[in-house]
Parts: C-alpha cells; sequence; structure tokens
C-alpha cells in the first residue's frame, strides 16, 4: 500500500498532504482523552502489521487493518495512521517522507468511510450481523484503499496503469485476510470489552 518517494506527481501529493492535513486536524479534535491508550495501540497494531507479508504469486503484500481502525476509532484513525507511516517512513523508509499525505489519505479515507457504514452495524444484538459488519468493513477498506493508491499512480502518469492494476489485483487475497481479522476480533470484543464497540460507532 506504500507509494515510493518519487513516483507521485507533484499535484498529486499537494492534494494528498492538504486532505490528510484537514483530516488530521478533525481527527485530533474528535479525540476522546480517555480513548488516548486504544489509539496507540491501534496505531501501533497498525504500525506492526506491515511486517505481516502475505505471499501473492512473485511479490507480496502486507496487512494494514485500517478497516478495523476505522471501526473503533472513526476520525480519530487519520492521525493514528498518520504517526505509523510516518514511523515507518523514517526508521524504515516505507512510502517516504513526501508521499506521507497521499498514503495516508490512502488508507485513512477508507477506514472512515467503513467506520460510517459499517461502523452502527457492530451494535446489533445479532452476532452473525456484527461479524459480518467487520467481515466487510475489514475486506472493502482494503479494497477502497487499493482503488485510492491506483488511482494515485494512474493521476502521476500513463506509465503507472499498469502497475496500479497490478497492486490491486495483488490485494484481493488480502482483503478476504482482513475481512476474516476484522470479523475475529469484532466477535472477541463483543465478548470482552463490549463496551470498545459501543463507544466506537459514536465517531
Amino acid at each position: 500500500m506504500h507509494i515510493s518517494e518519487g513516483v507521485l506527481a507533484a499535484p498529486v501529493l499537494a492534494a494528498g498532504a492538504v486532505l490528510t492535513l484537514a483530516g488530521t486536524a478533525y481527527g485530533l479534535k474528535k479525540l476522546d482523552p480517555d480513548r488516548i491508550p486504544q489509539t496507540a495501540l491501534l496505531s501501533s497494531a497498525f504500525f506492526l502489521a506491515s511486517f505481516v507479508h502475505v505471499p501473492v504469486g512473485p511479490t507480496s503484500v502486507h496487512l494494514v487493518l485500517n478497516g478495523l481502525m476505522g471501526i473503533l476509532l472513526g476520525w480519530t484513525a487519520v492521525p493514528a495512521i498518520l504517526i505509523a507511516l510516518a514511523l515507518q517512513a523514517v526508521l524504515f523508509q516505507y512510502g517516504g517522507l513526501t508521499g506521507l499525505g497521499v498514503n495516508t489519505f490512502n488508507m485513512a479515507a477508507p477506514a472512515i468511510l467503513v467506520h460510517f457504514v459499517f461502523g452502527g452495524w457492530i451494535r446489533s444484538e445479532t452476532a452473525a450481523r456484527a461479524g459480518l459488519a467487520g467481515f466487510l468493513a475489514g475486506a472493502s477498506a482494503i479494497l477502497v484503499s487499493g482503488l485510492a493508491m491506483g488511482l494515485s499512480l494512474d493521476l502521476s502518469g500513463q506509465s503507472f496503469r499498469t502497475v496500479a492494476l497490478a497492486a490491486i489485483a495483488a490485494h484481493l487475497p488480502v482483503m478476504v485476510i482482513e475481512g476474516l481479522i476484522t470479523m475475529a476480533l469484532v466477535q472477541f470484543l463483543r465478548k470482552v470489552r463490549p463496551e470498545v464497540l459501543q463507544g466506537a460507532v459514536a465517531g
């Protein structure tokens, strides 16, 4: 999901930076001080998920968990993802600093989207419906992130169109895996910490 330095066109980088800055400001405004530990924990999980690689043909892709972050954090997912990506860029050169705004937007915008589309479902009295919401949130967040990444590449030049399509196709298996992980975690939280899910949908 990380787009490397020197790939994207300047207008794409500028648009990503502006959108991420606005989303981060609003996310910090919405951050409840009591939920800072939860936000930090999920930011750490997002950071570590990038090291879990899934082989796909001759290449590999990694877990993201932005669907889970979206359900639990809402707008606060933007600064949480930004911090994790910034640390990855500085410590491991994943994506780089110039593309930080675009990479953050590509992963945080789908997180916010699934929060408002599926967040309410997790309060359902039916465990099956809550589990389905978790699966759809995890899978669709990856799908939308892949499409956003592909669009970012496509807007930067026709030469990247093939790469963009290949990147989207490579993340299809990750959609299923992330959906299953998010579903399992939603079901687990319903049993042991249901108040976490109840507070999450307020977004």
